[in-house]
């Protein structure tokens, strides 16, 4: 059975989020080993400067790269990264799980992004939208998208 891991910087704070991500992986038992794993967000002051967010995501980016095995799939989510429809991203999750690995590794960062050593470590950069989303409705919906894709994939009804 695939792994799919979610590595994110922060935790979830709000209740709604906690019951939509709780949802979500209890939706997924059935398809994959699903994992979320929080680290701490690093601390920064009110008004940080560029050379303190860079030592921020250099430290967060060192957090998340140690907890990757080197046979996992990362793909890191980022404003940069290529915007898949649900379609597209079913697919190249079955094409991971098929052709390459049995793990695949989902990294949602902090307020201020994610380092460039964890994007050029990942296998793809993942774009959610051109609009930006709070840390926290991201990772749920990032959830819904992956249940959405397993779902295609089962030929389930709940992709319409």
């Amino acid at each position: 059975m695939i792994k799919i891991k979610i590595i994110c910087i922060g935790k979830l704070k709000e209740k709604y989020w906690i019951d939509a991500f709780t949802e979500y992986k209890k939706r997924l038992t059935p398809f994959c080993n699903f994992e979320l794993m929080e680290l701490d967000e690093c601390k920064i002051n009110s008004n940080p400067s560029s050379f303190d967010i860079k030592l921020c995501l250099d430290s967060e980016g060192k957090k998340i790269i140690s907890k990757i095995p080197p046979s996992a799939h990362l793909i890191s989510l980022c404003i940069e990264g290529v915007e898949l429809s649900s379609l597209k991203l079913a697919k190249y999750i079955e094409n991971i799980s098929v052709h390459e690995t049995s793990e695949i590794i989902f990294i949602i960062g902090g307020s201020y992004g994610l380092s460039d050593f964890v994007k050029h470590q990942s296998k793809f950069l993942l774009s959610m939208s051109q609009m930006t989303f709070p840390h926290q409705m991201a990772r749920v919906i990032l959830c819904e998208q992956i249940y959405r894709a397993f779902q295609i994939m089962s030929k389930g009804k709940y992709h319409k």
